[in-house]
C-alpha cells in the first residue's frame, strides 16, 4: 500500500504545482474495518479513500483547503458515529505542503492520530497537536 499511497500522494503535489489544484490529506482511525464501497458512501465523490490497515483509513481530499477538509472531516465523523452507533473514530489532517515526502506525510499523520486516540476532549486534529509538544 505504501508505493500507491506515496504515487498518489506525489499526483496530488503535481497537480498542485502543474494546475494550482488544492488538496488535504487525512488519516482515519477506526476500530472496526470499513469497506471501501461503505465509505464511499460517507465521503463526496471528488474524495479519494484507501484502505490502509484494518484500522487505518487514508483520505485525499481534492480540491480543498485545510478548512474545508476540516469540516468533510467533522461531516465523516458524524455520520460515522451515527452509522456505528459508536465514538470510536478518530482523524488526523495534514495541511497541504509540497515540500514534504509522502513518507514524511504518512509518518506525521499516523503521529497525529495516535496523539488524537489518547485525548478524550478532540477526535480530529491537525499537525498544531505535535506542534504544541515541541
Amino acid at each position: 500500500m505504501g508505493n500507491k499511497l506515496e504515487d498518489e500522494i506525489n499526483k496530488a503535489y503535481y497537480a498542485n504545482e502543474k494546475y494550482n489544484v488544492l488538496a488535504t490529506f487525512a488519516m482515519v482511525y477506526h476500530e472496526k474495518k470499513i469497506s471501501i464501497k461503505k465509505m464511499g458512501k460517507f465521503l463526496r465523490s471528488t474524495d479519494k479513500f484507501f484502505h490502509i490497515d484494518n484500522n487505518h483509513y487514508f483520505i485525499i481530499f481534492h480540491y480543498t483547503i485545510h478548512d474545508n477538509a476540516y469540516k468533510a472531516s467533522q461531516n465523516l465523523l458524524l455520520k460515522l458515529d451515527e452509522y456505528f452507533q459508536n465514538l470510536s473514530t478518530s482523524i488526523a489532517i495534514s495541511s497541504f505542503n509540497g515540500t514534504k515526502s509522502p513518507t514524511i506525510v504518512i509518518n506525521r499523520l499516523k503521529q497525529i492520530i495516535e496523539e488524537v486516540k489518547k485525548s478524550s476532549f478532540t477526535r480530529i486534529e491537525d499537525e498544531s497537536i505535535l506542534d504544541s509538544q515541541i
